[in-house]
């Protein structure tokens, strides 16, 4: 699949890996994803940086992370930030998602927040993603954000048998400790309400799960911030960073931004050059995507899905897929470690043969897109949003672990809160650092690569 020319400069860079390059842009293309070609045109951006200039609150970082924050520190504490983009807005993990919004962020299930936390922090915990899913709604709906959302809950798939009763003891915790609307399906229920996935054993449903269309998220939020006064800056890569008497110099292609206060939003994206704070303190992994041709009136009785909302499967390395719209289907999982891996037809082989295993209908079928992208994996499969302790004036928001659709919203509004200087609640998600994992690059993949075969092994295994 050819690159898809939405911006005319640099040509897609396939090959880039967040842990060694030592640059990111500027005028890079986007990825050739689903989102990007069938979005439209972008709403207007305010260009790149052309001189120095000061402003009270710089972001950087254009995807919905970024782009929430600079709404929500307009219309909730009268800041108009300045956004810094090194491609193109939403360049990264914005536009090359699933577009499935789940009730989550990280990748730790509410029984294992009990197990770590114990059972009054995991109820925070549970009650920040309720408020987190209100407020997504509440953007999309106030702003007349047309992503295309499609209301209907998330299906979290058993692949086999064996993974039913850990899934029936999750669903129990869901209703009988947080008071949350989750039951169990078998696998006759699923087939006749949801999707005729022939791995599955059978499904837990959660009553909240959409599927938005992307990048027309991104762009809604762009508009909005936008509107709100903030200024968006693409083609801007911060390739110095210094602070001066207490102020932060973020050196761009076209001049020097001057900001008493910085807030980090780029995901898996940054290089690991950013800022010697935030060096190796996300695990990038890659994930790959298609989409198939328009399905028919045959494969798409065969397929059997009625809802458009989000389904995941229960492997580590988990797929997630759903049927579009416009009757396309989308599936993705993990892929390559390296970018120089990225497109080894392996990994789109595997990806394709996960596809075949749930619908045979559409072994071999005509994929209209292809992409990859990295994911932002913390040491502890669980997100930030925080300040920096020796570095005045810095915060960060980082570390979804895939799960960042919808918690991207709630997570941007926390980090406009902490740089307007309001208290956060007391939950291990705020206020403590991303823990710092000091391998050097070659060992860390080669962790990778050990951890990846035995999930594969753990996954598959009867």
């Amino acid at each position: 699949m050819q690159p898809i020319d939405k911006r005319g400069s640099v040509p897609f860079d396939p090959f880039y890996d967040p842990m060694t390059a030592r640059a990111l842009g500027p005028g890079s293309d986007y990825a050739p994803t689903y989102w990007i070609g069938t979005a439209g045109p972008a709403p207007e951006d305010d260009g790149p940086v052309t001189r120095d200039i000061d402003v009270d609150v710089a972001i950087i970082g254009s995807g919905y992370t970024g782009l929430s924050a600079a709404i929500h520190l307009a219309k909730e504490h009268g800041i108009k930030a300045t956004v810094l983009e090194a491609n193109g807005v939403a360049y990264g993990c914005s536009t090359r998602n699933g577009g499935q919004a789940q009730i989550s962020a990280g990748r730790l299930k509410r029984s294992q927040w009990i197990q770590r936390w114990g059972l009054d922090v995991a109820r925070g915990l549970h009650a920040e993603m309720v408020e987190a899913f209100a407020l997504f709604r509440g953007l999309l709906r106030d702003h007349d954000i047309r992503c295309e959302p499609q209301d209907g809950g998330h299906y979290y798939i058993a692949h086999k048998s064996s993974v039913m009763p850990a899934l029936a003891s999750e669903a129990a915790l869901l209703r009988e400790t947080f008071g949350y609307d989750a039951r169990m399906l078998t696998r006759d229920e699923l087939f006749q309400t949801a999707v005729r996935d022939h791995e599955a054993h059978g499904a837990l449903w959660e009553v909240d799960g959409l599927g938005v269309h992307a990048a027309k998220l991104a762009f809604g939020y762009l508009r909005v911030a936008r509107e709100l006064g903030a200024t968006v800056h693409p083609d801007s890569p911060v390739q110095g960073w210094e602070l001066k008497d207490g102020v932060h110099h973020l050196r761009t292609p076209g001049g020097v931004v001057r900001a008493r206060r910085v807030a980090v939003a780029t995901a898996a994206y940054a290089t690991r050059g950013l800022h010697r704070r935030l060096r190796d303190r996300l695990m990038p992994i890659m994930s790959n995507s298609v989409v198939t041709r328009v399905l028919d009136a045959s494969e798409l009785e065969a397929v059997g899905i009625r809802k458009l909302s989000p389904l995941t499967d229960t492997r580590t390395l988990r797929h997630y897929y759903r049927l579009l719209p416009d009757n396309r289907l989308q599936i993705g999982s993990r892929a390559a470690i390296t970018g120089r891996d990225a497109a080894n037809p392996a990994h789109l082989a595997a990806l394709r043969e996960g596809l075949a295993r749930k619908f045979p209908a559409l072994r071999g079928i005509e994929l209209d897109y292809s992409w990859w992208g990295w994911v932002d994996v913390s040491h502890d499969m669980m997100p930030r949003i925080t300040g920096v302790p020796d570095a005045p004036g810095l915060f960060y928001a980082l570390g979804y672990g895939g799960n960042g659709v919808m918690y991207s919203a709630m997570a941007g509004r926390r980090l406009a809160q902490l740089v307007a200087g309001q208290a956060l609640p007391d939950l291990p998600i705020f206020n403590t650092e991303l823990p710092h994992e000091g391998w050097k690059t070659p060992f860390r993949r080669l962790g990778q690569w050990g951890l990846y075969h035995l999930y594969h092994y753990r996954d598959e295994r009867k």
